[in-house]
């Protein structure tokens, strides 16, 4: 298998300007990898669960709160209960293309979950074009008749689809959307506010009529983004052409403004191409950054706000793809703090996930294990 937005050789997975004078937001902040001597004492990564098919996602709802959903490439969903697979939840793999950096990428429940039994799941199609839809469920388990797609996006090239589904604290369906592939953005996409790539996308799914509404663009392959739970803020993690990998923070405040995060005029902070970015919207650069010296594409991940390791409470975990190695971080401030790099590594790297409880899981697309943040 191969995953994550890359360029090279690598088919892996995955691989900020206000009105028309423009305001840069965080330069204060840029952190170019520089991991602080504090003792990664917080929190280790443990082997949970075993016997997945290249995992791509974990979710969870409170609706259930002893399930844990497992996304597989291919096209299926299955849960656990404890550390037990105990079924399948949903299977579109006869509507999934699947390999390289398409197939059945991410699931978010509703928020009324509960009551409307609706959920939504990102995926690339058998012609290589993401689709959002969304299901119903009944008695546990997907009702495949009950489909409808809420967003259809043309792919030109087979990656950089995005692909991450997180209902935000204001209540809406959020969707990361990749520059839509090849190397460089050709098309410069990212930065074009008329097309949907490169950008990250908002919506009400049951308001008739409704459509969706940009509120971040100037992104490479997004593959991974979260909100807080705690704190309802945004964090991106934005894979890297050729140097940089990048981490992006907006405040719960500051999520409904538009934000430019930069490419394909900036990766990271660094200059990658020409001209100037497009003056809309906040330009943001990221709260911090690693080279290729550490890794090539990064997996972001979530806050921790569980409460088997109060130590980790509030720190933002994230790793890399390639190299396996996860870090975390606290934000105060906007600014980026006691950047750590953890002890543990987990191989092709391809998501965290959250429980219901707000423990953290970690999934590796190689070795189909799920993991699990631990004391």
């Amino acid at each position: 298998m191969s995953f994550r937005g890359r360029r090279r050789s690598l088919l892996i997975f995955g691989a900020k300007v206000a009105g028309a004078v423009g305001v840069v937001v965080g330069l204060a902040v840029w952190n170019p990898f520089a991991p602080s001597t504090t003792p990664s004492a917080a929190a280790n990564v443990r082997p949970y669960a075993s016997g997945f098919t290249q995992p791509t996602f974990v979710a969870s709802t409170p609706a259930e709160p002893r399930r844990l959903y497992v996304v597989e490439q291919a096209g299926r969903i299955r849960y656990l209960v404890g550390r037990r697979i105990a079924g399948t939840f949903l299977d579109i793999r006869s509507r999934v293309a699947s390999g390289g950096e398409r197939g059945l990428l991410s699931i978010a429940f509703s928020p009324n979950y509960r009551q409307d039994h609706r959920f939504y799941v990102d995926y690339t199609d058998r012609n290589g074009d993401t689709r959002v839809v969304e299901f119903r469920s009944r008695n546990g388990k997907a009702i495949l008749s009950s489909a409808r797609q809420i967003l259809y996006v043309k792919q030109p090239y087979p990656n950089h689809n995005g692909g991450q589904l997180e209902f935000g604290p204001d209540g809406l369906l959020y969707v990361g959307m990749g520059d839509g592939g090849s190397a460089g953005d050709p098309g410069n996409r990212a930065q074009n506010l008329s097309i949907r790539l490169g950008k990250l996308l908002r919506i009400d799914p049951l308001k008739r009529g409704a459509g969706w509404q940009t509120v971040g663009y100037g992104l490479r392959n997004p593959w991974r983004f979260s909100f807080d739970r705690a704190t309802g803020d945004l964090y991106i993690a934005d894979v890297g052409q050729s140097a940089w990998e990048e981490i992006d923070f907006r405040s719960r405040a500051q999520i409904g403004r538009l934000a430019n995060y930069g490419w394909r005029v900036y990766e990271g902070r660094a200059r990658y191409a020409g001209g100037a970015p497009n003056s809309r919207g906040d330009l943001v650069f990221p709260v911090s950054a690693y080279s290729h010296d550490e890794g090539c594409s990064v997996t972001g991940g979530y806050v921790y706000r569980g409460h088997a390791v109060p130590s980790a409470a509030g720190r933002y975990y994230f790793g890399d793809w390639c190299s396996g190695t996860i870090w975390s971080l606290r934000i105060e401030d906007g600014r980026a703090l006691d950047l750590r790099k953890e002890d543990a590594r987990i191989g092709q790297l391809t998501s965290f996930g959250e429980d219901a409880a707000g423990e953290l899981y970690a999934a590796s697309g190689g070795s189909g294990r799920i993991y699990r943040v631990v004391p």
